[in-house]
């Protein structure tokens, strides 16, 4: 048997793909009317769209520019970063009298963030439900909640910071309260969109067998988005560790304010012993939380 030559090959190719065009022109009309906002031409919302995204690009590049933003001065400030880790090796807390002065500012700052969590999460729960629509049915109550949630997490933690310690004076006590305010917005916003996507028939099975509203909130809504809540709380704080330390720098305690003091007194060695023993800290804290989520809920990804 001969085996077919390439020309032959290259003709039923050719072929081919003529018929292939030809059903594709006659399918066109169809796919047209099928498809039409595909085969539509360039709207007035494509125009749109393409203006925004210029319009982005132009104020992104305006705003490096009125903002100083240099690559020369960040090639030229590598050689002043240099300096200072030079400086700041070998880390040192300097005395064993100073190193447990730092430890214990380290654990006034783990719990600031812990007590300001703690606190801000049970002032956060009942705003989360008032702010869920398949809770509260009420708009007007729906909508002063949110309002609040979303003014109260407006003003940034080291704000609250500088506010309570005008009104309480300095130290760790103002520090749990900048936190508590703070989160309270943030956790309050996340425990209401937790509640919200709650599934409804645990719900709808409470109320069937005669429960009133509070219990279906109670058995059917809460065992759903406890895990979440918990979840969310770890990671708060987490990440309030770090902030606890920022705010300590503006008179709030914790081991910010001796990290301040440190840096204005160019001791960098005593620096680079509280950053490593700060880094040493979140990554601790990381792993715990991270165990303690995983065991919480599960293998499977809990929706936040």
């Amino acid at each position: 048997m001969n085996a077919p030559s390439s020309s032959s090959l290259a003709g039923h190719t050719a072929s081919g793909v003529n018929r292939l065009r030809e059903d594709a022109l006659r399918e066109l009309p169809h796919l047209r009317t099928r498809y039409a906002d595909a085969f539509r031409p360039v709207t007035r919302n494509g125009i749109l769209g393409v203006t925004l995204a210029v319009g982005l690009l132009a104020l992104f590049i305006t705003g490096f520019a009125e903002l100083g933003f240099s690559f020369a001065k960040m090639i030229a400030g590598l050689d002043q970063l240099g300096k200072f880790v030079i400086l700041m090796w070998p880390p040192t807390p300097g005395t064993m009298s100073r190193f447990l002065l730092f430890v214990h500012a380290l654990g006034e700052t783990v719990a600031i963030a812990a007590l300001g969590t703690v606190l801000a999460a049970i002032l956060a729960l009942p705003f989360g439900f008032l702010a869920a629509k398949n809770v509260v049915a009420n708009r007007i109550v729906h909508f002063l909640s949110r309002r609040l949630l979303d003014t109260v997490r407006g003003v940034d933690t080291l704000i609250w910071a500088l506010l309570w310690v005008n009104v309480v004076g300095l130290g760790p006590f103002a520090g749990v309260l900048a936190i508590m305010c703070s989160d309270t917005g943030a956790l309050g916003k996340l425990f209401s969109e937790a509640i919200e996507t709650a599934n409804r028939r645990p719900v709808e099975g409470v109320l069937s067998a005669g429960g009133g509203r509070l219990a279906a909130v109670r058995f059917g809504i809460l065992p759903q988005v406890l895990p979440v809540f918990a979840s969310q709380l770890l990671y708060y704080f987490e990440s309030n560790t770090r902030s606890a330390t920022i705010i300590g720098i503006v008179g709030a305690g914790g081991i910010g304010l001796h990290l301040s003091e440190q840096i204005r007194t160019l001791e960098w060695q005593h620096v680079a012993f509280l950053v490593i023993l700060i880094l040493a800290t979140v990554a601790v804290i990381d792993a715990l939380s991270t165990r303690l989520r995983s065991a919480i809920i599960g293998s499977r990804p809990a929706a936040t």
